[in-house]
């Protein structure tokens, strides 16, 4: 068992029908049929949504995300309309909510790996493969890989896991064409992305994208390269061979699995509220990656 410990009831804003609460983000729909995506402070781990929030979260993956789009704009189109808090939201809303086109979204959750680490090792440590691919022998916990891998995954609801597949089964699921189109448009983003994070001294080792239709016109969606949704690597300690430092949620999964919180991740009991240093010690890392990738103050 997983999902939420404790499920958020849904805003009541005038003009808006809730469509969907997520791990992290709150889906409504306008009079106009956008969609209004609000950028929550929740947390996940191990598959569940936290009971504790870490502040400014929300805002930092928005701000972001509407960075990010802003380099990848000659690659791909994104769903951004604009990031305006509809008439009658609350407050809170302001710099974590963006409009967005109703896209005809594919169910695949599109990965691309550079480097060697997570799920990937575990299969290269079995197989020598990542989603079936080949890879040569010799490789650790962070190595580079030789190039960029195309490797995706089924999306799952809350509080289970993606399930890595095969491009093959990708293709049959959604049609050869459709698969070529992901396979390109998340290597060319995660080659664009990969090199402006070096030139910052981090390193991009693997991300994850969504994408949908606007009539026949593929489209990036949902949030890209936040440190929810991929993994960065400060350069300078890089080192392969062990678990690499990250700008991430590992704070939370280091204090989580510690004797410090009694919980056992293997039981269908929720997860205990988190320590306040733990909380300010994830804020600080999330926006330390923000920082450090727009080269601005948060």
């Amino acid at each position: 068992m997983s999902g939420f410990v404790e499920k958020p009831e849904p805003l009541q804003v005038p003009g808006l029908v809730h469509v969907h609460t997520g791990k992290v983000r709150d889906l409504y729909q306008n009079e106009a049929g956008d969609l209004v995506m609000v950028a929550s402070d929740r947390m996940s781990a191990y598959d569940w949504v936290l009971p504790t929030e870490i502040p400014d979260k929300g805002r930092v993956l928005t701000q972001l995300s509407l960075w990010w789009f802003d380099q990848l704009a000659d690659l791909v189109p994104n769903h951004v309309i604009s990031t305006d808090v509809p008439p009658g939201a609350p407050a809170d809303w302001e710099g974590r909510t963006t409009v967005c086109k109703s896209l005809a979204m594919v169910p695949v959750e599109c990965v691309a790996r550079g480097y060697l680490t997570g799920s990937g090792l575990v299969e290269y440590n079995d197989s020598r493969t990542v989603c079936g691919l080949a890879l040569p022998d010799g490789l650790s916990d962070g190595s580079e890989l030789p190039a960029p891998i195309f490797t995706p995954a089924t999306k799952a609801e809350v509080g289970e896991h993606d399930e890595n597949v095969s491009y093959e089964e990708v293709a049959r699921q959604v049609g050869a064409e459709t698969a070529a189109q992901l396979r390109q448009a998340t290597l060319a983003v995660y080659g664009r992305a990969r090199d402006i994070a070096r030139d910052r001294g981090v390193i991009l080792a693997d991300t994850k994208f969504e994408f949908g239709f606007e009539g026949e016109t593929l489209v990036i969606a949902d949030e890209v390269l936040t440190p929810d949704s991929s993994r960065f690597w400060p350069a300078d300690s890089w080192q392969p061979g062990r678990a690499q430092p990250s700008f991430d949620k590992q704070f939370v999964r280091d204090w989580l699995t510690s004797p410090a919180s009694g919980w056992d991740r293997r039981s269908e009991q929720p997860p205990p509220p988190l320590p306040q240093d733990v909380v300010d010690a994830t804020r600080a890392k999330y926006i330390e990656a923000y920082e450090r990738l727009t080269g601005t103050a948060w």
